[in-house]
């Protein structure tokens, strides 16, 4: 049976027969009050991983920009470009929620 890690945006999707994986099962991130409002840099263009990267210390965690930020990021990857503004969990608020 396959799982996966609790950093992973399919963490709670469930399993079908199989190795299938059901529908995605959205694992949002609340807004906080320390949540911080960031204007995404050009060497950023199309990489939430080195986003992830340069503020978490892990690559892992790229889908989190796109599900903190519903409303403005709809493709986590080609919605990431620079001038967008999207808002940013603290680490801690991350970890807690995900359970890490």
């Amino acid at each position: 049976m396959v799982t996966y890690s609790t950093s992973s945006p399919w963490a709670k999707t469930p399993i079908r027969s199989g190795p299938y994986l059901d529908t995605l099962k959205i694992r949002p991130i609340p807004a906080e009050s320390d949540d911080f409002l960031y204007t995404v840099e050009p060497q950023y263009t199309h990489r939430p991983d080195l986003l992830s990267y340069d503020l978490y210390d892990t690559p892992k965690l790229w889908w989190i920009f796109a599900q903190r930020n519903m409303d403005v990021i709809r493709d986590p990857i080609f919605d990431l470009v620079p001038g967008v503004q999207i808002f940013i969990p603290k680490i801690a608020s991350v970890k807690r929620e995900l359970g890490l």
